[in-house]
């Protein structure tokens, strides 16, 4: 049987030591190329030195542009089997011409995390409201998103939460929606056997991309609501900051003398986070699932957070650590993990069980490659059946189609 071919369009080029977005990318390309798929990944980004070698994995790399019919000669010569936007802006951009060029193609949307949510919950805290799915339904953003969702043939969803709201606030078929959180290694025996102890890690770390504005926020927030509070109990302690793209705002929060140290880029956060006796997290808004705190369970590390940096992580499983809202509550329990081992090691055998139960790539993989198979057997009466998105499709309401072809001719 010839191998089937898949065309991933990225938003950037896959970086998964920057971001938690780079890691689900890898993984779903990890996932391909073990189901025997032939894989080009194009972009419009330029590519950053963090970017990852993909050449080295056998995947086609190719640059491409917006707005520009190149890119119609190039998937009709490509004429992939499946075609996977990495979110929704993207599908914006380039799904018309996907469906127009390429009509039998799979179209995936893989969503990274709802933007729609993140962006609505940073709008309500900036206002100082209280967050509301009345606020999501009138947004705009919700809007663009939720047509780009219906559009596709299916949209992979990260988090149970966002799964729920979909369905339920948004009454979104579930056949064009497919729950696929991260794909990660079972955490054995092996590894735990290799883990530091209890007392041979020391202080606390937080790691995060800085072109992501949770991320920004949280440090903040631990510079100013936790960390003064963390040090009275714990006058020896250090936060080590780590992350990609630190700004000045964040380098400018370094401080010997309180122990709040900005690290940079990690090489090997893997390392980092094993060395760390605890992970802490105060976000306040944000979506999807958290990279840094499946990282922590897969590291043994507990952690601390809020109901948003947990939201949709840990099914019916208690928190490898602690959830907690109120920041002053926020320190003293930090204080109390870091200093109690029995409480630590019990949050960290919760974490394996998490890993084992939620995340385990062995458990996910084949029903989600059936899925695909499922659907392309059936596409016509998959679509017949998804008559919003089919309606979305339709040219009358093609507005992204006819901007594009606007700037195109501009531009010429």
């Amino acid at each position: 049987m010839k191998k089937q071919s898949i065309l991933i369009i990225g938003a950037v080029w896959v970086e998964p030591n920057s971001s938690a977005a780079g890691s689900r990318m890898l993984q779903l390309i990890a996932l391909f190329l073990k189901h025997n798929f032939t894989i080009t990944f194009a972009a419009t980004a330029q590519k950053s030195k963090n970017a990852f070698d993909l050449e080295s994995l056998g995947i086609t790399t190719v640059a491409i542009e917006l707005n520009s019919s190149s890119f119609d000669d190039f998937i009709q010569k490509l004429n992939p089997n499946i075609v996977v936007f990495d979110r929704f802006m993207i599908e914006e951009q380039f799904g018309w011409r996907v469906a127009e060029n390429c009509p039998n193609a799979l179209r995936i949307l893989d969503t990274e995390d709802l933007h729609f949510l993140r962006k609505v919950r940073h709008q309500q805290l900036k206002k100082g409201e209280e967050f509301t799915n009345e606020a999501l339904l009138k947004a705009d953003e919700t809007k663009r998103e939720i047509a780009s969702i219906l559009r596709c043939d299916l949209s992979l969803i990260i988090s149970i939460y966002e799964m729920d709201l979909l369905k339920s606030v948004f009454k979104i078929d579930e056949n064009i929606l497919y729950y696929l959180p991260f794909l990660l290694d079972k955490v054995d025996e092996h590894q735990t056997k290799k883990w530091k102890s209890f007392e041979e890690r020391k202080h606390f770390v937080f790691i995060g991309n800085f072109f992501h504005k949770p991320n920004v926020d949280a440090v903040l927030t631990l510079k100013n609501e936790v960390w003064g509070e963390i040090r009275e109990y714990l006058p020896k302690a250090e936060l080590h900051v780590y992350g990609a793209y630190v700004n000045q705002q964040i380098e400018q929060l370094h401080n010997k003398k309180d122990g709040f140290l900005i690290k940079g880029f990690a090489e090997n956060s893997r390392e980092v986070v094993e060395n760390a006796r605890l992970v802490l997290a105060p976000l306040r808004f944000g979506a999807g699932i958290k990279g840094k705190l499946t990282e922590a369970m897969l590291c043994g590390t507990p952690s601390v957070t809020t109901t948003i940096g947990a939201e949709g992580m840990c099914g019916n499983f208690p928190w490898p650590g602690f959830i907690e809202d109120d920041f002053s509550d926020f320190a003293l329990i930090a204080t109390q993990l870091y200093k109690s081992k029995s409480l630590w090691e019990n949050a960290q055998l919760t974490g394996v069980e998490i890993i084992n139960h939620i995340y385990d790539k062995e458990k996910l993989e084949d029903p989600f490659i059936n899925k695909i198979k499922e659907i392309q057997n059936n596409l016509e009466q998959h679509r017949s059946q998804n008559f919003l998105g089919s309606m979305l499709q339709h040219q009358t309401l093609q507005a992204t189609k006819f901007m594009s072809k606007w700037i195109e001719a501009k531009n010429k």
